[in-house]
């Protein structure tokens, strides 16, 4: 039995990405984008006090966070992106 907390992370060829991306419907791979730079985006309006373009900024990232989260999770639960995760 493997402790997941001691598996080291393996970069993938590029090549088995093409072969992976080509099984995944171009829907997911747009939403799969769209959440990974909507995340980024809500990190980077982190802190106590926001302005109120900023909150206003942050919302919407979060909107197109949950729209795109909404569009992965219909495909596959474990694919969901949470703002605090590296991905």
């Amino acid at each position: 039995m493997t402790a997941s907390h001691l598996l080291v992370p393996v970069p993938i060829p590029d090549r088995i990405a093409a072969l992976i991306g080509a099984c995944t419907p171009a829907h997911i791979l747009r939403a799969e984008l769209d959440a990974d730079c909507a995340a980024r985006e809500v990190r980077r309006f982190r802190g106590p006090r926001l302005g109120i373009e900023d909150q206003a900024d942050r919302e919407l990232a979060l909107s197109e966070l949950a729209r795109a989260n909404k569009v992965l999770a219909a495909h596959h639960p474990r694919l969901v992106v949470r703002p605090c995760s590296a991905w």
